[in-house]
């Protein structure tokens, strides 16, 4: 039997209406092997959450540009520990100040990358950080 590849969900919460990032991390992943969903635009954290959940996937990477990444991101996270998805990982990429990251990975999230972070910087992170569910 083969062995279960790693399964992400590629986001974009809220209403930043950029999508190239996403675009081009999904093909990252794809490229690296991964099976990759992607939301599309203007999603909720709910709608996150149950796509995750429905979909059974190992990680959640959300790319947010709008600013409002220290109340989505979060939001998501406390969603998937109340919906029973706490195992499934978090992290995010976009315009989000340094300053701003110790926050968001005590809320939970696992890693942030910021603009310029390599494709293959952060394909090595997952692979690294990310155990497929059996």
């Amino acid at each position: 039997m083969a062995e279960r590849r790693i399964r992400v969900l590629v986001g974009k919460p809220g209403l930043d209406g950029h999508d190239r990032g996403a675009k081009i991390i999904a093909r990252a992943f794809r490229d690296a092997g991964f099976e990759v969903i992607y939301t599309g635009l203007h999603q909720t954290p709910e709608q996150i959450v149950s796509a995750a959940i429905q979909e059974d996937v190992d990680l959640v990477a959300l790319s947010i540009l709008s600013g409002a990444h220290n109340t989505l991101l979060p939001a998501v996270k406390e969603i998937m520990t109340e919906k029973g998805a706490a195992d499934i990982v978090l992290m995010a990429g976009g315009v989000i100040p340094e300053d701003d990251i110790p926050g968001l990975k005590a809320a939970g999230i696992a890693e942030v990358f910021t603009p310029g972070t390599s494709t293959e910087t952060i394909v090595g992170w997952v692979r690294d950080n990310i155990t497929p569910h059996a």
